[in-house]
């Protein structure tokens, strides 16, 4: 009987997809063995790595401090609301300047992208005295509204790319029936377009889960999500690593659970293509 061998080149690949893919697992395996520790045994050296005492007393400590569902309702809701809103303005943008074109609209596409460079804190103090102004602080809807803003560029760009890729025969067909604007993007369009626009909505949901910045200078209470959540851990006294592993936790379980249940969702859109 013959024997199959595996190519030299593709165990070579296989081998380092493994360990590319181990190095990048490594510290949320790490962040998750840190929460079960004692806080001293979580600054030991040498550290341990799974010979030590378990103990879900970091995981109570952080519950009764902080009302984790609080801060998690937070986050779903500001997630949730930036990505329908963006959604909501990306998709006619990118609709016009994929299939009504103009020599203005690769230099447009650019222009967005490159507001992606600005440092935030570049535009920190204004946003922050305008929104003080208009009460806005504080709130779910000034931090959607500003993580709506922020991530506008790339669901622009992706959704251009997307929808470049589709026949201009479909939406002519649709004209030639009597579909209105309206209808041809909302009955031809995006469900010709789905795979990519679901993806677009996974990754836009992802980034305004784990925002940070704006997040920690524009909220303190009542609209603080789980990155504020985690921050919390942090104290002049110190790192409290225990506790602070235990919250990181608890706050990137939900998206981790998502992106691992979506991710055959998240290829199919990042490899969409209507013509084949």
């Amino acid at each position: 009987m013959a024997r199959h061998t595996t190519p030299p080149r593709l165990a070579l690949t296989t081998a380092a997809a493994w360990t590319v893919a181990s190095l990048m697992f490594f510290p949320i395996l790490w962040m998750l063995l840190t929460s079960f520790k004692t806080e001293l045994e979580a600054s030991s050296t040498p550290p341990a790595f799974l010979f030590f005492a378990w103990t879900l007393e970091n995981y109570i400590a952080v519950q009764a401090r902080s009302e984790y569902l609080g801060h998690a309702w937070n986050s779903v809701v500001v997630a949730l609301g930036s990505t329908l809103a963006a959604l909501l303005l990306a998709v006619p943008a990118a609709w016009a300047m994929a299939f009504s074109p103009t020599r203005r609209t690769r230099g447009i596409l650019l222009w967005m992208l490159s507001t992606k460079m600005l440092p935030p804190v570049g535009v920190l103090v204004p946003i922050y005295l305008l929104y003080r102004d208009s009460g806005l602080l504080d709130s779910r809807l000034g931090l959607s509204l500003v993580l709506c803003l922020s991530n506008l560029p790339i669901l622009v760009w992706m959704l251009f790319n997307y929808f470049k890729d589709i026949p201009r025969d479909i939406l002519e067909a649709a004209r030639m029936d009597g579909a209105t604007l309206a209808k041809e993007i909302v009955y031809v369009l995006v469900p010709v377009a789905l795979p990519g626009i679901a993806s677009s909505l996974l990754l836009s949901v992802i980034l305004a889960w784990n925002e940070a910045f704006w997040s920690l200078n524009l909220t303190s209470s009542r609209a603080a999500p789980l990155t504020a959540f985690i921050a919390a851990y942090s104290s002049p006294e110190g790192l409290f690593w225990a506790k602070l592993s235990a919250a990181s936790t608890m706050a990137v379980a939900p998206i981790l659970v998502l992106g691992w249940f979506s991710q055959k969702q998240l290829v199919r859109g990042l490899t969409f293509g209507a013509v084949k």
